[in-house]
């Protein structure tokens, strides 16, 4: 018998929300699911992140996607003639 597995893994461990939040959002531009989780008070103690880091979450058959995803380097956009 075939089981889907729903499991969920931390991607990534981040010191800000902000950073965190980038990277789900380019994943999820590009189709994977992705949640951050913090626990920074609600936003309201965001140095709490140096010793609880905000983490990324995606579905374990995503991440080896989303780490290569994460890891290739943006393209420069094309130099315009001035």
């Amino acid at each position: 018998m075939n089981a889907v597995t729903n499991d969920i893994v931390v991607l990534r461990e981040y010191s800000t929300e902000a950073e965190a939040h980038l990277d789900a959002t380019i994943l999820e531009a590009n189709g994977i699911p992705a949640e951050v989780s913090a626990d920074t008070a609600g936003g309201t103690l965001p140095s709490i992140a140096l010793i609880f880091p905000v983490r990324l979450l995606v579905h374990a058959s995503d991440a080896s996607l989303a780490r290569e995803l994460l890891d290739t380097p943006a393209d420069s956009p094309p130099e315009m003639d001035e």
